[in-house]
């Protein structure tokens, strides 16, 4: 604990000793992994980025296409509460969300999202196969590079029963964007207890040429996006920053006290609240405390380089006033990057992290800058030897939340509330690694051990926690792939059940067809459903979603004789338990009417051999029971690095050809590379009837 938490303790300690006896010393007892339980909410998430967890227990998630789902646990159902248009060339789209602290669905109804409007961005034209018009130059003139200009926007919206109503918008802030090009443009958005909002940015740079190490190319005719040093180490940027805003009653925002430059100082914005950070996807405020807890990762250098830096290195940072945390000068006070010029190609002296110098022709704000402070956590893809606890990988640090502990959780009902065990302690999820961590902090706030948390309950590629008003922790997983729904994402509930606790069952609904033509026969499955205690279930199937039981049967068939979009609904109960009558829901989707087209590769095909920086030709076939239109058909390079990836370029059209991008800094051979195409295609729905999607994928191996 902080010493701001631990002397509240001790003060309210004292008063409860002038009035009662003492009160019990003893330290609260690590649970067994058996005490806890992961239920499934949301089994198809789409490409799920962020989620909120709505005070009466429903649950939001944003995808990166722009879809705002909303899990209902009255129901079971998970149901679209808002679809925005947005700009997607690589890593764009739909970001953060997060509720209003005083949100109560009736007087407070605001949801904040962070996404990137499509505004008149260039994109590509598919009747030119051999351009792609969405890219950004590489090199050219100002005037080349201005198309691309965009926004990234922090918004607020209305969540008016289970739909949020994009017509009570209120716009609050934009953070600058260069678009047509990688990478780094997410965010996220967190309260603190007096109301201040936090919303963190990337720097919107490209790290794929400069091998791997600090992105600072100061070349006249090179893309401004080639240089971290406009936005990160800019004091009069958005970018690469945590900025601190109070938003006002009409959407417009003041600036609290303590943010890192003062209202009116010449060359800086006062909303930055920390600077020098590259890619601070996940934050989180510790309501009890203050605290802002932070996750950062610089380049992918896979070894340091006495020319030009460190290796690349994961972050965790816990803030309780503002700073500069260096990039891309530095990434402790102590690990300096190396100047470089990249006309010359010639090394030049360290960084000095005690009094950082931004002479960049890119940067717009001050040119000396405050001292590099230093991270309560830093790693790097071996083992550390500060840190061992946190293995070896990759590197995708993720901030998750601290435990509020309130005992009246857990009274008078079956326990989903963590234990007191948990209480002040900051969470932490390694995306890369499929762990979730705990750092317990001493008085000063430096971590004094780390240790894993429900080890044995497996977890893929989580990307965003939250413990809700019950005192269950909210997870959503990515899984493992590159920008698509992922076989293994889902929207997820870890509940305290207690060492005798009785398990909730854990359903599956599958269905052999979810689209076609009326009338249309569907076999259902409830296999894979089962329940950790072996007791007897009760199966219900909700066919249609008006809230009947139209089957008892684990596996029944049902036939939909007209056009429509229908959800059925599997309900599983315990029916034999010791606390019976738990039930979860899982649930298929069934569109009648429209049959889903299929998309294929002709090429490249799966396993071709290429190089990278060679022209890949790509032709896509897609069979479907309407006209097919192929300006609609999309496809997606992405230079995949062990199970992830970063999308580089989309192109339109079936057919075309796509550059490959050359990953500076990384060793196809040993860094597990891959040139990924994603093709999708949408058709046009058809009587009434929504429309569908189909996609393929294929991967290909670098030369070696």
């Amino acid at each position: 604990m902080r010493k701001s938490r631990m002397v509240a303790v001790l003060a309210a300690a004292a008063a409860t000793l002038a009035v009662a006896s003492p009160p019990s010393t003893a330290e609260p007892v690590r649970p067994d992994d058996s005490a806890f339980q992961k239920v499934t909410l949301n089994d198809g998430p789409g490409e799920p980025i962020d989620l909120a967890v709505v005070p009466d227990g429903r649950v939001l998630h944003t995808t990166r296409a722009g879809e705002l789902w909303l899990h209902d646990p009255r129901t079971g159902l998970n149901t679209l509460a808002a679809d925005l248009d947005v700009y997607t060339h690589d890593e764009e789209g739909l970001q953060s969300v997060a509720l209003d602290p005083d949100f109560d669905g009736k007087s407070n109804r605001w949801v904040y999202l962070y996404y990137a409007p499509p505004m008149d961005t260039p994109m590509d034209d598919p009747s030119t196969p051999d351009v792609n018009e969405g890219d950004a130059p590489t090199t050219g003139t100002p005037a080349d590079f201005a198309r691309f200009e965009g926004v990234q926007r922090l918004s607020r919206f209305e969540l008016v029963g289970n739909t949020l109503d994009l017509s009570t918008e209120q716009q609050i802030l934009e953070v600058d964007e260069d678009r047509g090009i990688c990478c780094h443009v997410g965010g996220d958005i967190a309260f603190d207890g007096e109301g201040n909002l936090y919303l963190s940015t990337g720097d919107d740079t490209n790290p794929f040429e400069s091998d791997g190490y600090a992105p600072i190319d100061e070349r006249a005719d090179r893309n401004p996006a080639f240089d971290a040093q406009r936005t990160s180490a800019n004091t009069n940027d958005l970018r690469g920053k945590v900025l601190r805003i109070q938003v006002n009653e009409d959407g417009s925002y003041s600036i609290p006290e303590g943010n890192l430059f003062e209202p009116g100082t010449a060359g800086t914005r006062p909303e930055v609240y920390l600077m020098g950070l590259r890619n601070p996807f996940r934050i989180e405020v510790n309501k009890e405390t203050g605290e802002l807890y932070v996750a950062d990762y610089s380049p992918d250098a896979g070894t340091p380089d006495p020319d030009r830096g460190p290796a690349g290195q994961g972050r965790w940072i816990s803030v309780e006033e503002a700073g500069n945390y260096g990039w891309p000068y530095c990434v402790t006070p102590d690990m300096p990057y190396i100047d470089y010029d990249f006309a010359t190609q010639q090394s030049g002296a360290a960084f000095n992290c005690a009094a950082p110098v931004n002479e960049s022709p890119n940067n717009t704000g001050l040119t000396q800058l405050p001292p590099v402070e230093q991270s309560e956590v830093w790693y790097s893809y071996g083992e550390s030897e500060r840190f061992p606890e946190l293995g070896t990988g990759g590197i995708g640090p993720m901030a998750g939340p601290a435990y509020d502990f309130d005992p009246a959780d857990t009274r008078g009902r079956a326990p989903v509330a963590w234990p007191e065990y948990y209480d002040g302690v900051p969470l932490f999820t390694e995306w890369t690694r499929d762990y979730i961590k705990a750092f317990r902090l001493d008085d000063d706030g430096d971590v004094a051990s780390i240790e894993d948390v429900v080890p044995s309950i497996p977890v893929s590629g989580v990307i965003d926690m939250e413990f809700g008003a019950d005192g269950a922790l909210y997870v959503l997983e990515y899984g493992k792939g590159y920008f698509a729904e992922t076989p293994e994402a889902q929207l997820a509930r870890i509940d305290y059940i207690g060492p005798n606790g009785n398990h909730t069952p854990a359903p599956k609904a599958a269905a052999d067809v979810t689209n076609g033509q009326a009338p249309l026969t569907v076999s259902f499955s409830s296999d894979g459903t089962r329940d950790q205690d072996g007791d007897r279930l009760r199966y219900e199937w909700d066919f249609d979603a008006d809230g009947t039981v139209d089957s008892r049967d684990a596996d029944p068939t049902h036939t939909y004789g007209e056009n429509g979009v229908y959800t059925a609904t599997l309900k599983v109960t315990d029916v034999g338990g010791k606390h019976r009558g738990r039930s979860a829901s899982a649930e298929v989707e069934i569109v009648v009417g429209n049959t889903a087209p299929v998309v294929e590769f002709v090429t490249p095909v799966e396993g071709q051999n290429f190089a990278f920086g060679d022209v890949i030709e790509f032709e896509v076939e897609v069979t479907d029971d309407q006209p097919v239109d192929c300006s609609k058909v999309e496809v997606t390079y992405i230079l995949g690095h062990d199970t992830h990836g970063h999308p580089q370029t989309t192109a339109a059209g079936c057919t075309g050809s796509i550059q490959t991008t050359v990953p500076g800094g990384h060793d196809p051979e040993h860094d597990e590379l891959h040139g990924v195409f994603h093709a999708s295609y949408t058709d046009p729905g058809a009587d009434g009837v929504p429309s569908l999607s189909g996609d393929a994928e294929v991967v290909l191996e670098p030369s070696s």
